[in-house]
């Protein structure tokens, strides 16, 4: 039986990414009684689990949490995984945050200001809640790769690592996105590699780096990186990210063709154990990499606030029909940006203001 913590909270954050940090920086300077829970061994592990080569399609200017620049000489440095989850782990040392790891958030229940959060050895309260458990939780494949024979190697892009696992043969990588142009690239710039790897996906679309010698992130982020999702302009952006994918780093994609990447269609199904794409054409590949996405669940969340989907009903974080629980991190939370690294910051605010101010 669980052990209960009957010293109640002022605010329990769930999660020590970067939304969880930054949500505990400013609930530090605001003087309240907080805790971070976190499943993880070690901060930063999300990122440390991911495939070796890994590197953010945001430079480090970009890549700030409140109160901390990333460290770098290069301020335009595109950081690998390993960097990444470092920069996480030392923020929550600098700033003493308090988070315990190990400790896996199984339920929420409660309510108007009084929550109970169950975890496997203790049961804590709380008069708020913040779900920063961000936009990736459990992967997604589809269906039909069930049917897709037992001899061609499959896994999705969270649990890859590098060509080396992969067996001898060809290789299809579905999904267009950045992942799967970083993923498809290295297979094929392996050395001594002689095989073919496709790209599955629609063409998103690329960006360059560089304009007139200028980095593109200095007008992203100054433009449409702050554009509010609910503004005209932020459904369309939302609805094309939808409809057809991100656009990809041109510098990126322009790699993965010189090293010899080969586009097809979308993949569709399945025939005689291997897969189809679009125009129904079948490939005989001894492996394939699901860059397909992430899928929210927050089935562990015991309270009447998601909508059909499953996903929370809220107004930039904050959930209106339960007082006291909020979201942070999420894809699309308020603007493009919210669950980036450097995008986070202005919702984690936002977020603990309105604690400080309706508690």
């Amino acid at each position: 039986m669980a052990e209960i913590n009957n010293s109640g909270y002022d605010t329990i954050i769930i999660g020590a990414g970067q939304a969880g940090l930054s949500a505990g920086y400013f609930l530090k300077k605001l003087g309240t009684k907080f805790i971070i829970l976190t499943k993880d061994k070690k901060i930063g592990n999300i990122w440390r689990e991911r495939w070796d080569s890994l590197r953010l399609f945001t430079p480090v200017y970009y890549n700030k949490l409140p109160g901390m620049d990333f460290p770098s000489d290069d301020p335009d440095y595109l950081p690998d995984k390993n960097e990444t989850a470092d920069f996480l782990e030392t923020y929550a040392v600098k700033f003493n945050l308090p988070v315990c790891l190990n400790t896996e958030v199984i339920e929420i229940e409660g309510g108007d200001h009084s929550f109970t959060i169950k975890t496997e050895s203790k049961i804590y309260t709380s008069k708020n809640v913040i779900v920063a458990t961000g936009a990736f939780h459990h992967p997604h494949i589809p269906d039909f790769a069930g049917d897709i024979s037992d001899s061609v190697f499959q896994v999705h892009s969270s649990c890859y690592k590098n060509p080396e696992e992969l067996k001898d043969g060809d290789v299809l990588v579905v999904g267009a996105g950045s992942s799967g142009l970083q993923i498809a690239t290295e297979i094929m710039e392996q050395k001594e590699s002689k095989r073919n790897v496709w790209l599955s996906g629609p063409d998103t679309g690329t960006f360059p780096r560089r304009i007139f010698g200028i980095d593109i992130y200095h007008f992203l982020a100054a433009t449409v990186f702050r554009v509010p999702i609910k503004s005209l302009p932020g459904r369309i952006i939302k609805s094309v990210s939808y409809r057809h994918g991100d656009l990809a780093l041109r510098p990126t994609y322009k790699k993965m063709i010189k090293a010899g990447v080969k586009r097809v269609g979308r993949t569709i199904g399945v025939k005689n154990g291997n897969p189809v794409l679009e125009n129904n054409i079948s490939l005989n590949v001894n492996n394939i990499i699901w860059c397909t996405g992430f899928r929210y669940n927050f089935n562990w969340i015991n309270l009447d606030i998601f909508n059909s989907k499953g996903f929370p009903v809220h107004n930039r974080g904050i959930v209106r029909k339960v007082p006291g629980i909020y979201f942070l991190g999420l894809h699309f939370q308020y603007t493009i940006s919210s669950s980036l690294l450097g995008g986070v910051r202005k919702d984690a605010g936002y977020i603990v203001d309105y604690i400080a101010n309706n508690s």
